[in-house]
């Protein structure tokens, strides 16, 4: 029996067992009751969604309004902010829809060919365009859901306070993961760059205020925190907070710098709070019958966050592992296991976050629990909540990462304060600039024409783009190779670093400098 044989066989046998073991669970009629635009996430991991909304920061005791123009609508859309109206989604001229089995189909052929694969995220091929979601990789893949979260980072004195402001951005970045649909983006190219900003409102509660709440609510046994939680208590929502200043800017830089493999750069800038993120990404993907298991590639080591106005002040975040479910029913959903851990070496305060492993049938419960404590740097050996001495804990963290998050302080567990509830928040919609400043090379303008062919149901059209713009990477590639010319990235030093933090080059500092002035012009340039 040949290899192709072989592999025929092992994708049928796996058919079979999700027959066999799911045959009281779904229609027999239709199987597999899926669409090839909600399982593609097998090959890049990303989550969209096209609701507009205005956005609203609650903590579960208070609403605070978010009313800065820059937080409406959808993060997701085609369209740009008001500063640029150029990439407004086209209308459906064609009237058509989707043919959704012709889709699976296709998806069903290209899945068979990675049974077996060890890291489906290595593997470069090139999807027809309907089964593309009309997004940039670049655009969408970064963690700032919630820029008035990350901004309100470092503004107390006390250092658990700052662990949990830091805590309390960690749970809002995966809110593309919450609100979202899993989707296939376009495949970022070498050299291929995106930046934007974000402007907000910041009127997010300091951990401080929260505390003062808390301990308030302890007086009073009748009030209720939400519906999710009968034993938790807060006070009315007419509590005052004022606003930490009119308006904050936060700027985002990110670049291609590695084809093979995939990696990209970013940096997160906040002058105004002396905040300052990076890190690099990179996924590894694997197929393992049931779900797609989704874990941090080699090059990728974390977020790092840095707070220069006390003393680069460092929090170092890694990332947990999450898994993609539903593939069967056709009900994908997104859950995450194993720890994750977050770092203060100048403090002394590490934080262990453990994701609860969801039972693969019945619905998830996306719990959390996570320990504060003090922990040595130069001894850095537990890495299990159950190993930490009961001396040592500084706080507890309990809850729900897609719901509710809340935090203690002690040991005990006994009374929880609400940490964040993102029930009601949806992705920060970004400032890009105009088309007519964006650089060929940059996400929006180089894959517009791609964009606005999908727009339109012009799935032909789309794919032709698409493979022409592949084949122009492929052709520089080899122009390169023939004149034995090394690729190097613009905005950051280097492809990779070892530590996984990018450095940025005088480029990449001139053009995190302009946009913090809104100057989008920036000077083309030639590989």
């Amino acid at each position: 029996m040949g290899s192709a044989e072989r592999k025929d066989l092992k994708f049928s046998m796996v058919i079979s067992s999700f027959q066999s073991s799911f045959q009281r669970h779904v229609p027999s009629v239709k199987f597999f009751r899926l669409t090839a635009s909600n399982l593609l996430y097998l090959f890049s991991s990303s989550y969209t969604t096209k609701t507009p909304t205005n956005l609203e920061y609650l903590t579960g005791i208070m609403s605070s309004s978010i009313s800065s123009e820059s937080h409406k609508g959808s993060l997701y859309s085609t369209k740009t902010s008001s500063s640029d109206n150029s990439l407004e989604e086209p209308e459906n001229k064609t009237g058509k829809s989707t043919d959704d089995s012709s889709k699976l189909r296709l998806f069903m052929g290209i899945l068979k060919k990675f049974v077996g694969v060890a890291d489906i995220a290595t593997v470069r091929f090139s999807l027809p365009a309907q089964l593309l979601e009309p997004t940039p990789n670049l655009e969408y893949w970064n963690y700032i859901d919630q820029p008035s979260v990350f901004a309100a980072i470092g503004l107390s004195n006390d250092p658990v306070e700052r662990m949990l402001e830091v805590l309390r951005f960690w749970f809002t970045k995966d809110l593309k993961y919450v609100k979202g649909k899993p989707c296939k983006p376009y495949n970022s190219t070498l050299g291929e760059f995106f930046r934007c900003n974000w402007e907000v409102n910041n009127e997010i509660p300091t951990i401080a205020e929260l505390k003062k709440i808390g301990e308030g609510s302890r007086s009073s046994s009748r009030s209720k925190f939400s519906r999710n939680s009968s034993t938790s208590t807060t006070v009315s929502k007419s509590f005052s907070i004022s606003p930490i200043s009119d308006k904050i800017k936060v700027s985002f830089l990110t670049e291609q710098t590695s084809h093979h493999p995939p990696v990209s750069a970013f940096i997160v800038d906040c002058p105004e709070r002396g905040l300052q993120a990076r890190g690099f990404d990179q996924i590894t993907a694997k197929f393992t019958g049931m779900s797609v298991k989704v874990s941090p590639g080699e090059h990728n080591f974390g977020f790092y966050i840095t707070l220069k106005d006390r003393d680069d002040e460092e929090y170092h975040l890694t990332h947990p592992t999450a898994h993609i479910g539903g593939l069967i029913r056709g009900n994908l959903n997104v859950t995450v296991c194993e720890q994750c851990y977050i770092t203060c070496k100048k403090t002394q305060i590490k934080t262990i976050l453990h994701y609860v492993e969801e039972s693969w049938l019945g619905k998830s419960q996306n719990k959390v629990e996570g320990v504060i404590f003090k922990y040595n740097p130069s001894n850095d050996v537990i890495m299990k909540i159950k190993d930490v001495p009961e001396s040592d804990i500084l706080g507890r963290i309990s809850g729900a990462w897609k719901e509710t998050v809340y935090f203690s302080l002690g040991s005990s567990n006994k009374h929880r304060i609400p940490l964040v509830d993102l029930t009601p928040l949806y992705p920060a919609e970004k400032i890009v600039p105009p088309m007519t400043f964006q650089l060929p090379n940059e996400s929006r303008r180089q894959w517009y024409p791609v964009t606005e062919a999908i727009d339109e149901r012009q799935y032909s059209k789309a794919t032709s783009l698409k493979l022409e713009l592949e084949e122009k990477q492929r052709m520089k590639v080899k122009e390169r190779e023939q004149k034995d010319t090394k690729w190097t990235p613009r905005f950051f030093v280097g492809a990779l670093t070892p530590e996984g933090r990018p450095e940025l080059t005088s480029e990449g500092k001139e053009v995190l400098l302009h946009l913090q002035k809104n100057e989008w012009k920036l000077e083309e340039k030639i590989d």
